[in-house]
């Protein structure tokens, strides 16, 4: 017996089977295929943090189908801002850009980049004044606040007390990448410790052991130093190398700073490292090809991602160990 329709429910069922077929179609496999992307890694190829964040960009490029091209720069700004000038100039559909350069140098290129209906993201270091001028997003953590968490937690783990003597690496005169090692500074002076601090060259991100001579002669020339932190993963998974030209032995200096990767779990296990800050840079790669194609494929906004995680010590870097090794964290 045949059932007669209402012409609502005829009305409603039509409704029904139009937005089912909607959502089929809105499911698209490598959706973001047409997009081609220039993503900037920061570092040489193979190193420690950079691998991260090329495995993060590798993954967004095969989830959505990306087309991305990417670009290593060694840690060197002013190689950045070149690359990013050919990057603009290639006329992509967009380019995520490390930040290390600062606003005053990325802003005429994201003024052109704007002007050519580029979209931007930045990532690792942010350009606030950029964003705010010409828009884009960032993914990463924020440098001052992270710095300061790093420099608080290190000062209570470490039982220095008022008047101890800490050594602190750092991009100081970089305006936007510096602020996190300032902002560690700042809070371990705020704790009553001496820092000693010491201006890093960009070229120890790709080769640490060139600062071993600078390392140990700090210490030689600080006897009392209690604490030593770094300004990256790089330097800080080649803690081993530093403390044994200096005559160190596991446990003699309170050794932190920030990033994770299989050197740092080796350094915790042996007892080199006793505290690092973790901005998942694996985020840092995957997040800006993500949004991107959102920005071009789908007109949506930019993302804005504090990757700023937490700390590992001694008693959890097990839980990142395995990933660490993967060079996935």
């Amino acid at each position: 017996m045949l059932t007669k329709l209402t012409t609502a429910a005829v009305v409603t069922a039509a409704l029904m089977a139009s937005a089912t077929f909607a959502n089929a179609e809105a499911l698209r496999d490598k959706w973001c295929k047409d997009v081609k992307i220039r993503f900037f890694v920061g570092g040489a190829e193979g190193d420690a943090f950079g691998t991260i964040v090329y495995n993060g960009a590798k993954q967004a490029a095969a989830d959505t189908g990306a087309q991305v091209d990417y670009v290593f720069s060694g840690w060197a700004v002013e190689k950045m801002v070149q690359q990013l000038r050919e990057a603009v100039a290639a006329k992509p559909n967009g380019i995520a850009m490390m930040g290390h350069p600062g606003d005053d140098s990325i802003m005429p290129l994201a003024q052109q980049a704007t002007k050519d209906g580029i979209k931007m993201m930045y990532q690792n270091v942010p350009v606030p004044k950029v964003v705010a001028a010409f828009g884009g997003g960032y993914v990463g953590a924020q440098q001052e606040a992270q710095g300061r968490a790093l420099g608080a937690e290190a000062a209570k783990l470490s039982g220095l007390k008022k008047g101890d003597t800490a050594i602190m690496i750092g991009p100081f005169d970089n305006q936007n990448r510096g602020a996190r090692e300032r902002g560690t500074v700042a809070a371990l002076e705020e704790a009553g410790i001496k820092v000693v601090k010491i201006n890093s060259d960009p070229n120890w991100g790709a080769d640490p052991n060139q600062a071993i001579p600078i390392v140990t002669a700090a210490l030689v020339a600080n006897p009392t130093t209690k604490m030593v932190g770094y300004p990256g993963g790089q330097m800080l998974g080649n803690v081993p190398a530093f403390m044994k030209a200096a005559g160190k032995k596991p446990g003699d200096i309170f050794n932190f700073g920030f990033d994770t990767s299989p050197q740092i779990v080796e350094g915790f296990k042996a007892g080199w490292v006793q505290l690092t800050a973790d901005q998942q840079p694996f985020l840092q790669g995957y997040l800006p090809i993500l949004s991107l194609c959102q920005q071009v494929v789908y007109g949506l906004a930019p993302l804005n991602a504090d990757t700023g995680a937490g700390f590992v010590n001694p008693q959890n870097y097990q839980i990142v160990a395995k990933l660490a090794t993967e060079a996935l964290r």
